[in-house]
């Protein structure tokens, strides 16, 4: 079935019953739709650089990124499922979170396992950016619920930037105190 042919007899079954009007429904659902996108790029991105770590800090970096991997997988249901309780849609296939998505993906042979540290640390940084916007319109429209699983997403991605920072931060240290000591 093409991705417009849903009519509206069939869309009313997927409707779900809710206090929010449906503007705002259409609204929230639209960024969540889009949140999930940021969400399985930024997974996939992440566990492509945990499949393709390489160097020094091979075991400290190819677990980090695991661990943080897997905290971003576990987002993506919760951000389906609550646009579903609103009576929204979600995202259907990999050609729209392909349409969607806002982080961009590295299809990079290699990549220096500082400069996939740094790219995801960035990427984390750009999801809280939609995160937050996505909470203004929840805010905009009184929808409380998304707006406190927004705001928990939010520190846990705040948490994935600074770790990631503060080991691109060290691992610049450690080259600049090997540099001079040559």
């Amino acid at each position: 079935m093409a991705k417009n042919s849903t009519n509206n007899k069939e869309r009313k079954y997927l409707e779900t019953p809710t206090d929010l009007n449906r503007d705002g429904v259409a609204e929230i659902s639209g960024e969540l739709r889009r949140l999930l996108a940021d969400v399985f790029a930024l997974y996939l991105k992440t566990k492509n650089f945990h499949w393709h770590m390489s160097g020094t800090h091979f075991r400290d970096y190819h677990l980090l990124l695991d661990e943080q991997s897997d905290q971003i997988f576990a987002m993506t249901d919760d951000i389906a499922e609550r646009a579903r309780k609103l009576g929204g849609l979600t995202i259907h296939s990999i050609g729209e979170i392909s349409e969607q998505q806002r982080i961009k993906d590295n299809d990079a042979e290699f990549v220096a396992p500082e400069e996939m540290l740094a790219e995801l640390r960035d990427d984390n940084q750009e999801l809280v950016r939609a995160m937050r916007a996505t909470h203004e319109v929840c805010d905009k429209h009184n929808d409380i619920a998304t707006a406190s699983l927004l705001e928990n997403w939010i520190d846990e991605t705040e948490r994935r930037t600074w770790f990631l920072a503060e080991t691109v931060a060290g691992h610049s240290q450690q080259e600049r105190a090997a540099s001079a000591g040559r």
